[in-house]
């Protein structure tokens, strides 16, 4: 079968009105239990500005593991980890952070604890809400957890927004369709890429996501295929899901960052 040529996605950088176009990564890593080099090429040839990571370590020696993926993929950990359940927030040094905070979802007995890595930042002249989540297995939770989602990005003071991850529910599904209401689903407005997520050898399901908040432009979204230096094997072998890369374009903010150390 012929490899499948993608035109590339608009590289990251900053727009003469002063917007910025960025790229956003969203991947579940399954707690780098699998092919961590390929793991680590398949982030670094994306190129992503932002990576919303599900699955991250969550327990022994975890903030060294997050670290050393971070490195080996050319960003730094901004968010997340075990402190937010399992999301976790990656990004390049092209992003300044004004704050961030780890948020615990309410927990259901029985059922694994869930939670949000969330950071407000700027990207050139953009500010921008991030939002990396990992939704519950079990229907009503899961749509529980989706409204939270939504009432967290409110709560941010943002304009502009992403948030994205394992949603655990495909497009027709009440959670994902509570959340693509008010948002943009990014691969359902810029079809770029494959569609599928799930699992990764064979997929069958799109369970994983990117959103934006209106006013965001989507310029493309799905996920990557002949990526330089990364094979289809690489893609495989990295974890169970496959990446979710959109390239977006944030129009620059006027408010004044905050000074650190301001109320």
């Amino acid at each position: 079968m012929a490899r499948m040529v993608l035109t590339p996605l608009p590289v990251s950088r900053t727009e003469p009105d002063g917007s910025a176009v960025i790229r956003v990564l969203s991947y579940n890593v399954r707690s780098l239990r699998d092919d961590t080099a390929a793991l680590a090429r398949v982030i670094h040839a994306c190129a992503p500005d932002l990576v919303l990571v599900q699955e991250a370590p969550r327990f022994f020696r975890w903030r060294k593991a997050a670290a050393r993926l971070a490195k080996a993929s050319g960003l730094v950990v901004l968010s997340g980890g075990a402190t937010a359940a399992g999301p976790l927030l990656l990004c390049s040094l092209r992003v300044t952070v004004e704050r961030t905070e780890d948020v615990l979802l309410p927990l259901t007995p029985g059922l694994h604890r869930r939670g949000f890595a969330t950071a407000v930042v700027r990207i050139a002249g953009a500010r921008l809400g991030v939002l990396s989540c990992h939704l519950s297995l079990q229907r009503d939770e899961r749509l529980a957890q989706a409204g939270l989602l939504l009432e967290r990005l409110a709560s941010m003071g943002v304009e502009h927004a992403v948030a994205g991850g394992d949603l655990n529910d495909v497009p027709t599904g009440k959670a994902f369709r509570h959340l693509a209401g008010p948002l943009q689903d990014c691969r359902a407005v810029a079809p770029w890429g494959g569609d599928l997520t799930f699992p990764q050898d064979g997929p069958r399901k799109r369970i994983d996501a990117v959103f934006a908040t209106p006013g965001i432009e989507v310029l493309g979204c799905g996920v990557p295929s002949g990526l330089d230096g990364v094979g289809e094997d690489d893609l495989r072998a990295a974890t169970d899901h496959l990446p979710v890369l959109a390239a977006l374009r944030v129009p620059e903010d006027h408010t004044t960052a905050p000074r650190p150390g301001s109320p």
